[in-house]
């Protein structure tokens, strides 16, 4: 019975972890949290002491426009990378620092962009990102 029970406990977190949302950018998958409204897009990563490499958070917005990120109270460093509707890299900032003070710096796209991709700082050189990889959705 013992054994069954962490069986079944196995085969449901594993179905659990198959349904999460990932995108793949250069054949490398990352499991994405997803900032869909004003306010997760508001709070984005703020106040996260850590984030797992394999890791981030999408941000999908309706339209392309430009766009800005900054690091309030962000605390650990990230490469932002834009994408527009076609899913298309636009621009990355890369190596971007936490900001303690008050007026933090913000980093805009290069263009405009639909979707922008936060990971740990370092994936874009360690992935050797260009403008104009596509990123791959798996949201359902």
């Amino acid at each position: 019975m013992r054994y069954l029970l962490i069986f079944l406990t196995l085969f449901a977190c594993t179905a659990c972890m198959a349904k999460s949302p990932y995108v793949t950018l250069k054949n490398e998958r990352f499991i994405v949290e997803l900032a869909e409204t004003t306010d997760k897009q508001a709070l984005g990563l703020m106040f996260r002491d850590q984030m797992p490499d394999d890791h981030g958070m999408l941000f999908l917005f309706p339209g392309e426009a430009m766009r800005s990120f900054w690091m309030k109270n962000t605390r650990i460093p990230l490469d932002i990378f834009y994408f527009d509707q076609e899913l298309k890299l636009v621009s990355v900032s890369e190596n971007i620092k936490p900001c303690r003070t008050q007026r933090c710096p913000s980093y805009p796209s290069a263009g405009p962009a639909k979707y922008v991709l936060e990971l740990n700082a370092g994936k874009a050189a360690e992935l050797g990102v260009e403008t104009g990889d596509v990123l791959e959705l798996h949201l359902d």
